[in-house]
């Protein structure tokens, strides 16, 4: 159950150097392959050169710069929003649309296998905290009908990042409106993969966020920086800059950091290709692996987890696959529930098709007994 880091000595991609040694990264979650695309990287650059290194200090003291301004637009309308604010993290966004929204008096609402941050949030909100078992809306719909708090929140990851499955955004939204809710998602997993123009998990469900849905989403993944924003109306955006604690008392993003986001989300928008790619290696994996005999859980999404039960039987499988040159994390409690380890399989646009038949070819040596 020890956690130990590794040490990549390469620039983020389909292939690093890990420890000394090259092997193909099938657990990033660089989705669309931009961490290390040279529009993004010469964007970097030319706004360190300007605007240097660090912001200095707060968006709300001098920090908050030019570059920093014009993301904020872009992603608003990226994701057809009325306003969008920045944040250093995702950790740091859940935490403060959170807090500045509930109190004492206050009740959240979360699927049972949201994301930590998720989680931690509830908590220190000091809200009463309801978990309803996973993508249940019957007794999200009892829980909520059942609270008398003064103001209830929704929060459900968009895609789960553990299992890779879809929140029901529809069921979701329609369920804050009944019940007179905020709704919050997660969609760290779901930006930039998910919808026609990769806008996320509420474009792929046909809405948008605005009053009284929320979106936040994380720019170090599919986008392939670093940073995140959250989403919605505008009285919600002002709200959160005057009491979101996680934005107010923290230093603003590099300029630079920005200025990068915003060359990816150009290729996001102009390069549909990137998700058609990676929507075929998710489909070659998954035939490939249910042929092999695989019970793969429903995920069209490129987080493919293999359940193998035991956390030393992830271990092992792991370790199997790095003999072969293959980079696949084992994903064990506390993360994931006992008896559910797993090897969490990520695919980016990046891959190949020949890399995920060598995947493949490895997954087809692994020893096998039944899950503990």
């Amino acid at each position: 159950m020890y956690r130990e880091r590794h040490i990549v000595t390469d620039a983020p991609g389909p292939e690093v150097i890990v420890d000394g040694r090259r092997m193909v990264n099938f657990c990033s979650n660089d989705y669309l392959g931009l961490a290390k695309h040279p529009q993004v990287v010469a964007a970097m650059t030319a706004s360190a050169e300007r605007f240097g290194a660090g912001a200095g200090a707060s968006h709300l003291v001098s920090g908050h710069m030019a570059s920093h301004h014009a993301l904020e637009t872009e992603l608003a309308e990226f994701v057809n929003a009325p306003r969008a604010l920045l944040f250093s993290t995702g950790y740091m966004a859940n935490l403060g649309v959170v807090s500045a929204l509930l109190g004492r008096s206050d009740a959240i609402f979360q699927d049972r296998l949201n994301h930590a941050s998720l989680i931690d949030a509830g908590v220190l909100s000091r809200a009463k905290l309801h978990r309803y078992a996973h993508l249940d809306m019957q007794a999200l719909a009892h829980d909520l009908a059942a609270s008398d708090a003064t103001r209830k929140l929704i929060a459900s990851d968009g895609v789960f990042s553990m299992d890779g499955d879809l929140a029901p955004v529809t069921e979701l939204i329609d369920l804050a409106r009944r019940h007179d809710a905020w709704l919050l998602i997660d969609d760290a997993h779901g930006l930039g993969v998910l919808g026609e123009h990769g806008e996320g998990s509420f474009a792929a469900a046909g809405s948008h966020p605005e009053t009284p849905t929320i979106l936040m989403g994380t720019l170090g993944k599919a986008v392939g920086v670093f940073g995140a924003f959250v989403a919605g109306g505008e009285e919600l955006i002002e709200t959160l800059i005057q009491k979101a604690r996680t934005y107010i008392y923290t230093t603003a993003l590099p300029a630079p950091v920005a200025d990068a986001v915003r060359a990816s989300l150009q290729l996001i928008k102009t390069e549909p290709w990137r998700r058609d790619h990676l929507r075929a290696l998710v489909r070659q994996f998954r035939v490939g692996a249910e042929q092999l005999g695989f019970d793969l859980p429903a995920s069209d999404t490129p987080i493919q987890p293999v359940m193998l039960g035991s956390a030393e039987a992830a271990l092992q499988a792991s370790q199997h696959l790095a003999d072969a040159g293959l980079w696949v994390s084992a994903i064990r409690p506390p993360t994931v529930a006992q008896n559910t380890a797993r090897l969490r399989i990520t695919f980016s646009a990046a891959h190949s098709e020949a890399q995920v038949e060598r995947l493949l070819v490895a997954l087809a040596t692994l020893p096998r007994g039944p899950a503990t």
